[in-house]
C-alpha cells in the first residue's frame, strides 16, 4: 500500500475530496491514517491529513509526500470516520471538520517568500522591491506599490519563484535540569582542589555530593542566589551537566484540590443512576435525559457513573457550558478523580490546551472535562459521555462546521456502545420531546438533595413602579430586600439580562442614533474607553460631543449596562460592596476565578453580572437573587425567545438558598403576564413545555419540523438579492410539496462588514436529499464564490437567526 489518500488544507468546495500521493520509501513503514503530512499542491507545499492507504490509483503521475509531521496518528480511525460524517451532516468541507477536532497549535500556518531566480535585471519596481536580496518575505510585496500582475508575469517568465514554508505551530515546553556527571568520590576530590575564592561553586558542588538526583536549574539558581555563570564554570570542568526535559503546562498547577468521597444517594438519585449503571455494565448505548431541579444532585450522579467507567478501564467525556466551566466545576471532578482529569476550555493558553490534549492522546488520563470541542477528545475506549446543562446554546458552533455537541455525543456513544447523559433543570424542548416519545430515557429529580424548598419567586411589574413615581432601575421591594440581606451579613446576586440589549447613544433633539458605517446596527457605547464600538466588525470611534446629524449637544445613552447599574447601586446602597462580572472585568486570564473567590470569601455583598453568573455557582451565603430586565430577549426575532427566557430565569433562581439559609428571588419585568415569566416563577416546566409545544405546532417550528437556514452575502446589494432568488428557485424545483421555503428576505441584520445579507429558511419534515441538493447549489455557484466573492453559508440546525 504505497499510495496515500490525503485531504489537503485548502478550504474550497472544488477541492473537497481526497488526492492521491506516492509514499516515499523512507515513510512507508511508519505512515498511518490520521497523520498530518506536507504535500506539494500546485506551486506550493501545504499540510494535509492522510485518511487511507491504498495499493493503486486511477492517476498515472503521482507526486510524492514531502514530509510527515506526526509520529503517531493525531486522528483515530473513529475520528476520521466522525469527521466525514460531520462534514456531510453540516454541509461543510472535510478539512474544516478535521480542523475543528484539534487544538489550535496542531493547525499549520503558512509563510510565503519570494526568491529571485534571474540574474538579469528586473523591472525598476521589482529591483527596488528585492533591493539586492535573493529572498524577501511575501509581506514585503503586499506592503509595496508593486502590482500583482507584474509579479505573476515575472513568475511565468521564471524570473521569480514563490515558496510556501509550512510552519507547524506545535510548541512544547522544555525545562533545563542540572545533574552531577561523576561519582561522589571524584566530586569530593574536585571540591578539595577548588580555589577558596569560588565560594558559590563550592556550595553548589557540596550540594550535589549529597544529592545525586537531577534538579531543575531555575530552582538551584534561586536556592543558592547565584547566576548561570557559576553553573557554567562547573559544567566546563565536566563536574555537572545540563539537559532539557519536556514538561506539561498544567493550568491547575497552583491549585490544591481537596479529595472527596462518593456521597450517599437519595432514593430519586438511586432510581436515576440504576439504568445508567446497567448500560455501563452491559456496554449498551442509550441516551438518558436527566431532568433535575437545581441543587438536586445531578453532578453526584455523573461522578458515580464515571467511577464505574474508570473501574472498567474505560474513559469519560464531560461537557459543561463554557461560562459554567468555573473553578467550582473543575474542583468537583479533580477532587474526585485527581490528576486522572484533563480540562479543556477557552480560558487556557494555546500551549496549555495542547498539553492537556496530549495527556488525553497519550492515554495519561481517563476523564476529560471541557467545553463544546472536548466532545472530540481522542479517546479510543469511551465508556460514557455526559452533557451538563444540555439546553445551553453554546453547545452549537456558529461557524463551519456548524455542529451541535449533542449530536456528536450521541453519534460517538452509538459507536462506542456506551450511555450518553443529558442533564438539565430546563431541558431543550427538542430533547424533552424525544424523551416524551421514548427515543431518550427520562429520569426526573424533583427535590433538592438537602430537601430545602426552592426559593420563592416574586414577580414585580415595573409599569406599576413607574406609575408610583419610581424611575430607578430597582423596584422598591428589591431595594428593601437588598438592604435587609446586607444588614444581616448575607449576600445578593443581581443578574442583568443583556441578551439582545445594548447601550446605544441617541440625540434627544433630532432622534439620530449613531450606527456602524459598515453594518446595519447601532454602535454600542463602552464607558471604560469612552468609545462607540460595533460588535460585528470591530469598527470603533470616539464618543461624539455633538450630534453628527443636527450638531446638538443633547446626546444621551440608552440601555442599561452593568457599569451603569454598578454606579446606581453605589448611590442607592452606599454601604454595599459590589463585584461586577461581565466581559470587561473577566478579560484577563484567571479573572473569572479571582472574582468568584472574592465573593466566596465574603469580600463583597453583591455580585452583579450578565448571564455568565446564572449557572453552576454555589454560594452558601446567597439568599437573594434579583433579575433586572427579565423580558429583554422576549422581543428578539427568534422562535426560541420564550424558551431562553424560561431557562435563564429558572437557572438563576437556583443560585439562591442552596444551603441552610432560605432564599428569595425577585424578577423585575414589564410583561409579568407572559407565560414564560409566570411559569418560571412557579418552576412549572411541564406546563411550560405543553404551552410552548402548542405554539411550536401552530407556527410549525422545531421539534415539529426541521429547519435549514441559507444566508447569502455580497458587497453588491443587487447581486445578493438575485443570487438568493436563484437559490430559492432551484430549491422549489426539487423539494416536496409540503416543504415550506420562506424568503428571500433580508437578514435581521441586513448588512455586516459592508456586505449585504439575504436569507431563506427551509421548514421540512422529510427531505432525505436536501443536503445533496444544497451541495449541488454550492457547486453551481462555485464560479461566483471563487471569482466574485459571493458567500453562501448553510446552517442545518440554526440557533442564531440573526
Amino acid at each position: 500500500m504505497n499510495i496515500a489518500k490525503v485531504i489537503v488544507d485548502v478550504p474550497a468546495s472544488s477541492i473537497n475530496q481526497t488526492f492521491d500521493y506516492k509514499i516515499p520509501e523512507r515513510f512507508r513503514a511508519m505512515l498511518l491514517p490520521g497523520m498530518r503530512v506536507i504535500v506539494p499542491f500546485g506551486p506550493r507545499k501545504i499540510m494535509g491529513y492522510v485518511v487511507k492507504r491504498v495499493n493503486e490509483s486511477s492517476f498515472d503521475k503521482l507526486k510524492e509526500i514531502a514530509d510527515v509531521l506526526d509520529l503517531t496518528p493525531i486522528l483515530t480511525p473513529e475520528l476520521l470516520e466522525l469527521g466525514k460524517w460531520l462534514a456531510e451532516k453540516t454541509v461543510s468541507l472535510y478539512i474544516t471538520a478535521f480542523q475543528a477536532m484539534l487544538p489550535q497549535v496542531l493547525k499549520a500556518n503558512y509563510k510565503k517568500e519570494l526568491e529571485r531566480l534571474s540574474r538579469e535585471s528586473l523591472s525598476a519596481e521589482l529591483e527596488a522591491l528585492f533591493a539586492g536580496r535573493d529572498f524577501i518575505p511575501y509581506g514585503a510585496l503586499e506592503n509595496s506599490q508593486v502590482n500583482f500582475h507584474q509579479v505573476q508575469k515575472a513568475i511565468q517568465n521564471g524570473d521569480i519563484a514563490v515558496h510556501y514554508l509550512v510552519k507547524s505551530r506545535v510548541t512544547k515546553k522544555y525545562v533545563t535540569y542540572l545533574k552531577p556527571t561523576r561519582e561522589v568520590h571524584l566530586l569530593e576530590e574536585a571540591l578539595q582542589d577548588m580555589s577558596g575564592r569560588a565560594k558559590k561553586q563550592q556550595e553548589l558542588l557540596a550540594f550535589f555530593i549529597n544529592q545525586s538526583q537531577a534538579i531543575e536549574l531555575n530552582s538551584v539558581l534561586k536556592q543558592f542566589k547565584t547566576t548561570r555563570s557559576t553553573v557554567n564554570a562547573l559544567v566546563d570542568k565536566g563536574l555537572l551537566a545540563t539537559f532539557k526535559q519536556e514538561v506539561y503546562r498544567n493550568p491547575y498547577d497552583d491549585h490544591t484540590f481537596e479529595e472527596t468521597e462518593a456521597l450517599e444517594l437519595t432514593v430519586e438519585q438511586r432510581e436515576a443512576i440504576e439504568p445508567i449503571k446497567q448500560n455501563i455494565k452491559e456496554n449498551a448505548h442509550d441516551v438518558f435525559l436527566l431532568h433535575g431541579v437545581t441543587g438536586s444532585g445531578k453532578t453526584e450522579i455523573y461522578l458515580q457513573a464515571i467511577q464505574d467507567v474508570i473501574d472498567k478501564g474505560e474513559e469519560a467525556i464531560v461537557l459543561v457550558p463554557e461560562i459554567s466551566l468555573t473553578p467550582q466545576m473543575v474542583k468537583r471532578f479533580k477532587g474526585r478523580f485527581g490528576s486522572n482529569v484533563a480540562v479543556l476550555h477557552s480560558g487556557l493558553s494555546n500551549g496549555e490546551k495542547y498539553d492537556e490534549w496530549r495527556r488525553v492522546h497519550r492515554r495519561e488520563v481517563q476523564v476529560v472535562v471541557g467545553a463544546r470541542s472536548a466532545v472530540f477528545a481522542p479517546f479510543e475506549n469511551l465508556g460514557i459521555i455526559i452533557i451538563d446543562e444540555e439546553h445551553e446554546n453554546s453547545y452549537k458552533q456558529e461557524d463551519q462546521p456548524r455542529y451541535h455537541a449533542r449530536d456528536v455525543a450521541v453519534h460517538r456513544g452509538a459507536y462506542h456502545h456506551c450511555p450518553v447523559i443529558l442533564g438539565s433543570a430546563t431541558p431543550a424542548l427538542e430533547s424533552y420531546a424525544r424523551a416524551h416519545k421514548a427515543v431518550y430515557k427520562l429520569s426526573s429529580l424533583t427535590r433538592r438533595t438537602n430537601d430545602k424548598a426552592m426559593p420563592d419567586v416574586n414577580v414585580v411589574d415595573m409599569r406599576k413602579e413607574l406609575h408610583a413615581g419610581n424611575r430607578s432601575m430597582f423596584s422598591r421591594s428589591l431595594k428593601e430586600n437588598m438592604e435587609k440581606r446586607i444588614n444581616r451579613g448575607e449576600q445578593v446576586v443581581l443578574l442583568l439580562n443583556r441578551r439582545g440589549y445594548s447601550t446605544f447613544i441617541m440625540c434627544r433633539e433630532c432622534g439620530h442614533v449613531r450606527e456602524c458605517p459598515h453594518c446595519d446596527i447601532a454602535l454600542t457605547y463602552h464607558k471604560y474607553s469612552n468609545q462607540l464600538k460595533c460588535h460585528y466588525c470591530s469598527y470603533e470611534e470616539p464618543m461624539p460631543l455633538y450630534c453628527p446629524s443636527c450638531n446638538s449637544d443633547l446626546i444621551r445613552f440608552f440601555g442599561t449596562g452593568t457599569q451603569r447599574i454598578e454606579e446606581a447601586l453605589t448611590k442607592l446602597i452606599p454601604q454595599a460592596r459590589v463585584l461586577r462580572m461581565d466581559v470587561d472585568t473577566t478579560r484577563r486570564k484567571g479573572a473569572h476565578e479571582k472574582l468568584l473567590n472574592q465573593f466566596a470569601n465574603k469580600k463583597a455583598d453583591i455580585l452583579l453580572g450578565t448571564q455568565m453568573i446564572a449557572k453552576g455557582l454555589d454560594f452558601e451565603n446567597v439568599t437573594l437573587v434579583g433579575v433586572l430586565t427579565a423580558d429583554s430577549m422576549l422581543n428578539l426575532p427568534d422562535f426560541r425567545a420564550s424558551e431562553k427566557t424560561f431557562q435563564l430565569l429558572t437557572q438563576v433562581s437556583g443560585r439562591a438558598g442552596r444551603h441552610d439559609l432560605p432564599g428569595e428571588v425577585i424578577v423585575q419585568t414589564y410583561t409579568p403576564e407572559h407565560y414564560s415569566i409566570e411559569l418560571a416563577s412557579r418552576y412549572d416546566y411541564w406546563q411550560f413545555y405543553q404551552q410552548e409545544m402548542q405554539m411550536r405546532k401552530k407556527f410549525q417550528y422545531p421539534p415539529y419540523v426541521f429547519l435549514a437556514l441559507i444566508t447569502i452575502s455580497h458587497e453588491n446589494h443587487v447581486k445578493a438579492v438575485q443570487s438568493t432568488q436563484q437559490i430559492v428557485k432551484s430549491l422549489w424545483k426539487h423539494v416536496r410539496k409540503e416543504t415550506v421555503i420562506l424568503g428571500p428576505t433580508p437578514s435581521p441584520i441586513a448588512r455586516v462588514k459592508d456586505r449585504y445579507r439575504y436569507q431563506c429558511m427551509i421548514k421540512y419534515k422529510h427531505e432525505p436529499e436536501l443536503r445533496t441538493l444544497i451541495n449541488k447549489i454550492n457547486r453551481q455557484f462555485a464560479d461566483e464564490i471563487n471569482k466574485h466573492d459571493l458567500q453562501i453559508s448553510v446552517d442545518m440546525q440554526p440557533y442564531q437567526l440573526m
